[in-house]
């Protein structure tokens, strides 16, 4: 790990605000070793939180008050012109001067998504910041899925750029040599989907920086077949939500029949451990952390109901993020796309 990381946090963001955020802040500094934060938001509130906590006095951990935050309920257009001093605006601000190496935000996701596009700026080559998070699988490895929701429309070409920016987040995170590239369609004949997939999957097919292995169907997310499935922001949220919603259906369904009779008592008490494994595998919260990429910073966007180990959990993919140079290893890509392009230019005029 590198020294002094240092990780700003949006800590009045999400739905529960410093109720989560702020146990989560302490347990990350008493678990990993030189990491700092920078807790953006109202002084007072962080003071008696951390008072109860007993971390008021951590030297590890700084105060930076701000005298505004982003609600639930703001326009993007009105967090970004009106609260110039707002615990997200701060958070993103401090990364940008250098005193932090990434932002952490459950905040707002629309307002989160046009300050960090205004305060910190787009790497060079990239037209549009997608959010990108992994996804369990049935083999050991996850599948990279993104957009989830930053573009609610895309053209080819941007979806062509999410697929660079997500094969380097994925290589980086499993460390593979050639990640495998999926587009997300509602088949996997080349005859489906309308235009825009057909000329995204043209753009990927012909790209020598890419494993374009093809489509992908909703029910191939969890097969393991792709490492890393490209979609609009629409069908990303969508997807994401619905693998969310099935997976605490099923933990619901079964505790329910579990607890019908003594007999099936006695049987969840032999399945506990395989159930813990399988929930410790599938649970949302230790997902949580969605990557906003394509900018000139690491800024992880973390759910807005986020409990303490969620909130933790976003934590530490920032602290990754850090560690593996994302936005360099991204802007390396996107040169050499260009370099490439130039090259083949320069031999057809």
């Amino acid at each position: 790990m590198p020294n002094n990381l240092t990780i700003a946090l949006d800590i009045m963001g999400g739905d529960y605000g410093p109720r989560s955020s702020l146990p989560a802040a302490v347990e990350a500094v008493n678990s990993i070793e030189n990491l700092t934060l920078i807790l953006c938001g109202n002084e007072r509130l962080i003071r008696t939180e951390l008072t109860k906590r007993g971390a008021l006095t951590h030297p590890r951990i700084h105060i930076q008050h701000c005298s505004e935050m982003v609600n639930n309920d703001d326009k993007p257009s009105l967090a970004l012109r009106n609260k110039k001093d707002s615990s997200m605006r701060v958070a993103l601000e401090l990364v940008k001067s250098g005193r932090a190496q990434a932002c952490v935000s459950s905040g707002n996701t629309g307002a989160l998504l046009a300050t960090a596009h205004y305060v910190l700026k787009m790497l060079p080559g990239i037209s549009r910041p997608a959010l990108i998070t992994s996804v369990p699988t049935q083999t050991p490895k996850p599948v990279y899925l993104l957009d989830l929701g930053a573009n609610v429309i895309c053209d080819a070409e941007t979806l062509f750029q999410f697929a660079l920016m997500g094969s380097v987040v994925a290589e980086q995170a499993q460390n593979l040599t050639q990640a495998r590239v999926s587009l997300l369609n509602i088949g996997a004949e080349e005859i489906k989907g309308h235009d825009c997939i057909k000329e995204a999957a043209k753009l990927m097919q012909a790209s020598k920086h890419l494993n374009y292995i093809g489509y992908s169907e909703g029910s191939d997310i969890f097969t393991g077949k792709a490492d890393v499935i490209v979609c609009d922001g629409f069908v990303g949220n969508v997807a994401l939500k619905t693998c969310e919603g099935i997976a605490k259906l099923i933990f619901y369904k079964l505790n329910k029949a579990l607890n019908k009779s003594f007999f099936y008592k006695i049987l969840a008490l032999l399945l506990t451990p395989v159930l813990k494994k399988l929930y410790k595998r599938v649970n949302p919260d230790q997902y949580n952390g969605a990557s906003l990429i394509g900018l000139r910073g690491i800024v992880v966007k973390s759910h807005g109901n986020a409990s303490e180990k969620a909130f933790l959990a976003a934590i530490k993919e920032a602290v990754r993020e850090v560690e593996r140079q994302l936005p360099e290893k991204i802007q390396r890509k996107f040169e050499q796309v260009l370099a490439q392009s130039t090259a083949k230019n320069d031999c057809n005029s």
